[in-house]
């Protein structure tokens, strides 16, 4: 069922949102300083290609390092992926079929947002 509810994802949607997220990781590997926020944004684009059987948790130990990485990764993509998040969501709910995807695009605009300390898990790892 995963599979094919992720192939509905990708289809109406999924795609676009990973190329985002690969040009917001392409364009902070540009500048030495903005590199983990790079990385960041990578991760976050196998997330947003395959969501379901995923989840975000916090991640232990997260201190004031992750609130500044925060802070600067909402600068330079997170709001701006929120906003793609935001309108995709909304053509998505147009459709029956998509309305599960638009329900999990909102959800994923707070881990968008503020991805440092957070951690992307398989569900079936988790308890």
């Amino acid at each position: 069922m995963r599979t094919i509810v992720n192939i509905i994802w990708v289809i109406l949607g999924g795609f676009w949102l990973f190329l985002g997220y690969v040009l917001a990781g392409v364009l902070a590997c540009i500048f030495i300083i903005t590199i983990p926020v790079g990385v960041a944004a990578f991760r976050m684009a196998a997330y947003v290609l395959w969501p379901f059987g995923r989840t975000v948790v916090r991640q232990p130990g997260a201190g004031a390092g992750s609130s500044l990485m925060n802070a600067i990764w909402f600068i330079i993509a997170g709001w701006w992926l929120c906003v793609v998040h935001f309108i995709t969501a909304i053509a998505q709910a147009i459709t029956i079929v998509g309305i599960l995807d638009a329900i999990v695009n909102i959800k994923m605009i707070p881990v968008t947002a503020f991805p440092f300390g957070k951690m992307i898990v398989d569900t079936r790892n988790t308890p």
